[in-house]
């Protein structure tokens, strides 16, 4: 209310600006008054000749330019003083006082926004977070941990995102912030090796591999450390060692984890044979159960793996561990149906579909 209050007093003022003169009115004339002072400056130099207080040519001169201002002023008083309008002052008056306010509104009601609430110059300076772009948030979150390097957190939340940018060096640095500041983990240490094995064009480093090493040894489980240390035993050249990292991977993982086909296709590249069909952890688990809550949770897993098939119709080892379940389980309708939807699926590829046939062929289901 103080800001459309002070608004409101500076327009006044500005109308009673113009306004003013034009209530006032136009100057009268000097009904010669003015005459009658130049004459009695004509009479006044006559009497200073005469006592000698000037000299002739001086009061030549001072007759002259008094003459000059004389006849000025005659011509002046000979014209008729303009006479303003009171009619025309007034609308004048009444136009501006009404006219000019209801203009304004006009403009501002459809354009302006009279509802907004204040927009601080900070706010204005800094578009919302959702409208900024992913540099600037890590430019925020970078100024921030230059004031607090110790932030774990802060860490942990820029590492990834540096990754994602490409900026390498700068994840790799902000990874070893997050293990010193934020604690250890294996996921965290993965992910440091992960990097530095990408820094090095995809070849797992001995700086790498004691990351994977230590990952390892805090998770035997965790999926990216065991990964790369089959590939780094790929690259050694010890391709059994790395089958056998990979085979236990498969062995003890879910059945839909989603590194399983990068693993299963790991392991036919150094010839490690096929994938285990289902988890041991799984099947040592079934055998405690009843003959019934056997049979429900090993359907429960196939159905799942046959769902998930339909989505990704390109996995080769999958089509062949749901066959080859259907298979044992005796359902041997459902394994040639299974089969038939595997090579409908990969029909566009025939390497692919080569892979799916050899793979069949122990079944028995094409004699």
């Amino acid at each position: 209310m103080t800001l459309w209050f002070v608004f409101a007093v500076m327009t006044a003022a500005a109308i009673f600006a113009v306004l003013l003169p034009l209530g006032l009115g136009a100057r009268t004339s000097s009904d010669g008054r003015e005459a009658a002072v130049y004459k009695d400056q004509l009479a006044e130099i006559e009497r200073d000749v005469e006592t000698g207080l000037i000299g002739k040519i001086e009061a030549e001169a001072a007759r002259v330019e008094i003459g000059r201002r004389l006849l000025a002023a005659a011509d002046q008083e000979g014209e008729a003083p303009a006479k303003p309008s009171a009619g025309l002052r007034r609308a004048a008056a009444v136009l501006a006082l009404i006219g000019l306010p209801i203009v304004a509104l006009a403009v501002y009601l459809p354009l302006g926004s009279p509802q907004l609430p204040d927009f601080p110059l900070t706010a204005r300076a800094t578009p919302p977070d959702g409208s900024q772009p992913l540099e600037n948030l890590v430019s925020q979150v970078e100024q921030h941990l230059q004031k607090n390097p110790t932030d774990g957190r802060g860490w942990a939340v820029l590492a990834p995102v540096l990754a994602r940018l490409g900026r390498t060096e700068d994840a790799i640095r902000a990874y070893r912030n997050v293990i010193s500041y934020a604690g250890d983990g294996a996921a965290k240490r993965a992910d440091l090796g992960e990097l530095l094995a990408a820094t090095a064009g995809g070849v797992v480093t001995a700086e790498a591999k004691v990351e994977f090493e230590r990952a390892h040894a805090l998770d035997a489980a965790e999926p990216k450390s065991n990964y790369y240390l089959g590939l780094a035993a790929e690259q050694d050249g010890r391709k059994d060692d790395a089958a056998a990292i990979w085979r236990a991977m498969l062995s003890r993982g879910p059945a839909d984890a989603p590194w399983r086909p990068l693993v299963t296709a790991a392991l036919a590249r150094v010839g490690g044979g096929e994938a285990p069909a289902l988890p041991s952890e799984a099947m040592a688990a079934a055998s405690g159960m009843s003959d019934g809550d056997r049979e429900t949770m090993i359907r429960g897993m196939v159905d799942r793996l046959a769902t998930r098939l339909k989505q990704d119709g390109g996995d080769v080892e999958g089509w062949l561990r749901l066959v080859r379940a259907y298979v044992v389980m005796g359902d041997l309708d459902k394994a040639k149906s299974a089969l038939s939807d595997a090579r409908q699926a990969v029909a566009g590829d025939a390497e692919r579909l080569r892979q799916l046939n050899e793979g069949v062929k122990t079944f028995g289901l094409d004699g």
